[in-house]
């Protein structure tokens, strides 16, 4: 989550409120010193983001792989309205702002307390335009790709159900502010519409080098393997909900991987002469492209200094997205090396999740009001630990290293995709 602190409400002396209430007292309409306008958006830098990504992105589409033009209009017709929603992300963000400070849905930013910038509300659970544009636009895509016989149109709707129940479950762990113990379980809920109308098949590759030993090239799992989609789906949501604290790195995160995604899906499309190892793929570019356009219309507000919170409903959005897209796409092996920084910062985490070792409410770094800088605490996250090997820093060049570090992660796995192909399977 991100690193906020909700205000406490006034309440009656004999009634025990949580800090992290929220006051649900509707304001005067008039009154609005609770209305700040926010920054504007931080497109240019966005732009400037963007094409480290569409620049090789579509060359791939366009000149390096021969890909057959009924799904490259496919892909592009997706492209396009992801771009028209990325625009209405960015026009509705500032006004659904003011309706979430109206409420009292605000928080403050530790890593600024003690400068003026830590005593500005910032509208919280913004993340909820994001996953509501997301919806539309692949809601809408489904005319012009899906006829009513589609055999693929079941899962497309099963998978957006998921994001959807995902998508409700985090705006109420944002407004009821629910303990860990609950957030993990609420995953699990969210995954059932797409367990339960996934008809895909349940077989694994066996690994070349293993073929001897276990005596078969292809191995049914059955339903071990719904469960592992199971818990893919609930790792996948949790990890990005847990590498967080600081402007910009659970969006920024997700438009890393998500741009690793649609890339691998090009390059698998572009290699394969198998049909429906195509639409896997193309079924994933579509889930993903709509992702990755409304989470850089939040980003332009999210980046360092944040003039808006994401809240847990984007990163458990974000989170089932990027899982329903490498279930359905079959590539989830890869999809957990892209997800290498998100494993390690849970490893890092297991034991003041699990109680062993004592877990402040807000794991993050110390602010230094005098100097701007952050200091790593011995809190298990990646983010600390970064701090605490490379010294003290701002939060804006922490979050750059961060996102390079998953830029690399990402690029270690098409590297490790490459040497092993043709050995391992």
């Amino acid at each position: 989550m991100a690193a906020k602190k909700r205000p406490s409400t006034a309440a009656p002396a004999t009634v025990n409120q949580p800090e992290s209430s929220v006051n649900t007292e509707k304001p005067k309409s008039g009154d609005s010193s609770l209305e700040p306008p926010i920054a504007p958006a931080k497109v240019y830098l966005i732009f400037k983001i963007s094409l480290i990504f569409l620049i090789p992105y579509f060359y791939l589409i366009f000149y390096h792989y021969k890909i057959e033009s009924e799904l490259r209009r496919s892909i592009l017709i997706n492209a396009i309205v992801s771009l028209i929603g990325f625009f209405v992300t960015v026009t509705m963000i500032p006004v659904a702002s003011k309706y979430v400070l109206r409420r009292n849905l605000f928080g403050y930013d530790i890593n600024k307390k003690g400068t003026p910038q830590g005593s500005v509300k910032v509208p919280e659970s913004l993340g909820i335009i994001v996953g509501a544009v997301f919806l539309v636009v692949a809601i809408l895509f489904q005319y012009f790709n899906f006829t009513a016989d589609s055999n693929w149109l079941v899962e497309y709707n099963a998978a957006l159900s998921s994001i959807c129940f995902m998508m409700l479950l985090g705006f109420v762990d944002d407004v009821l502010d629910v303990p860990w113990r609950v957030k993990l379980l609420l995953p699990s809920i969210a995954a059932l519409p797409l367990l339960m109308a996934y008809a895909g098949h349940t077989t694994i590759i066996i690994p070349k080098p293993l073929v001897s030993y276990v005596g078969l090239e292809i191995l049914d799992l059955g339903c071990i393997y719904k469960l592992y989609m199971w818990l893919l789906a609930i790792f996948c949501t949790n990890s990005i909900n847990i590498h967080a604290g600081i402007n910009g790195l659970e969006v920024g995160q997700t438009v890393v991987i998500a741009a690793a995604i649609l890339i691998h899906n090009i390059m698998q499309i572009g290699a394969s002469a198998d049909p429906e190892y195509k639409l896997a793929h193309a079924f994933s570019i579509y889930l993903v492209q709509p992702m990755l356009a409304t989470s850089l219309g939040l980003l332009s507000y999210n980046w360092y200094p944040s003039s808006v919170f994401v809240g847990d409903t984007f990163t458990y959005f974000a989170g089932m997205t990027m899982a329903v897209a490498g279930i359905l796409g079959h590539f989830s092996e890869t999809l957990l090396i892209f997800f290498l920084p998100q494993v390690l910062n849970f490893l890092l985490s297991v034991p003041q999740l699990a109680g062993i070792v004592p877990c402040p409410r807000h794991r993050l770094p110390k602010f230094d009001p005098q100097t701007g800088l952050l200091t790593g605490t011995n809190d298990g996250t990646l983010v600390n630990l970064f701090l605490r090997q490379l010294g003290r820093m701002s939060e804006q060049s922490l979050c750059v290293a961060l996102l390079v570090f998953q830029a690399m992660c990402c690029g270690f796995c098409f590297l490790l995709r490459w040497l092993l192909t043709g050995w391992y399977k």
